[in-house]
């Protein structure tokens, strides 16, 4: 396929799929609109792939506005435990002992400062931030950075038409791009539910977070359409930052071997001639 997306012999060219895609430890996940793939570099050095129908999430509810972000988010995670069955090789991010400890203190130290005396504020920023820690030492040490900047090299190119290596380690419909709206929405509902009901319970809190991973997730979706909008650069100004300084790195050759027989392997699940 060209750049400009005609095919070779010039004929009708098929409409790009809308992919995305999960760094693994050793390899990467891709998903397009029914399918998935995944390709990982096995401990002798071979590369395998496997691949699969995606799971949805039926009914009208994945189209309205407000409940179609937590909906999609969770059809996005529901093929991920079949995929590490189909492909033992494959090692998620959180298979780590470190991230699982630091997952357990974040979790216990985020309930005692919520318990805490300090403003709101401070405290849901505070839990926020530990929030972040599980995810800061999985990419601390490890080719989880090397493989998510992978997986936006491989897919960025698919989408333009170019070679993967070509292409920035960054990608704009990255999931980082969603950290700093929904830490704001959910520290916003937080203090509305605080104002609003005497002694909130777990219900409350819930649906206020819940309201924030809508709200992010909506606005994730209007800067896509609207990428030269200035309230959509700055939408995703934090999260390219994060892809650039942490989150991602420049992957090796032998790791791109691997998002390339991904990539193969979804437009093959998803029936797209090559």
């Amino acid at each position: 396929m060209s750049q400009d997306g005609t095919s070779q012999n010039g004929s009708q060219p098929e409409p790009l799929l809308r992919l995305g895609g999960m760094a693994l430890k050793n390899g990467l996940l891709v998903h397009g609109p029914t399918s998935w793939a995944a390709a990982a570099r096995a401990p002798e050095g071979t590369i395998r792939v496997a691949s699969g129908r995606k799971p949805t999430l039926p009914g009208p509810a994945s189209s309205i506005p407000g409940l179609r972000g937590p909906l999609r988010l969770a059809e996005g995670f529901a093929f991920i435990p079949i995929a590490r069955r189909e492909l033992p090789v494959a090692r998620l991010p959180f298979e780590d002992l470190r991230v699982l400890v630091a997952a357990i203190v974040a979790t216990a130290l985020s309930a005692g400062i919520r318990k805490g005396r300090a403003p709101l504020a401070v405290r849901e920023a505070l839990a926020a931030g530990l929030g972040l820690m599980p995810a800061l030492i999985a990419l601390r040490g490890s080719e989880l950075a090397a493989y998510h900047g992978v997986e936006h090299k491989a897919i960025g190119g698919y989408e333009r038409g170019v070679p993967a290596a070509d292409v920035a380690k960054e990608h704009e419909r990255c999931g980082s791009h969603l950290v700093a709206p929904m830490l704001a929405f959910s520290l916003l509902g937080q203090l509305v539910v605080e104002r609003l009901v005497e002694e909130p319970g777990r219900s409350a809190r819930g649906l206020a977070a819940l309201g924030g991973v809508s709200a992010a997730v909506e606005l994730f979706v209007w800067s896509e359409r609207n990428p030269d909008h200035p309230l959509a650069r700055a939408f995703r100004r934090p999260g390219t930052e994060i892809q650039r300084v942490f989150a991602t790195k420049e992957p090796t050759s032998e790791q791109m071997e691997v998002g390339s027989a991904a990539l193969d392997e979804i437009l093959r699940a998803e029936g797209v001639k090559a």
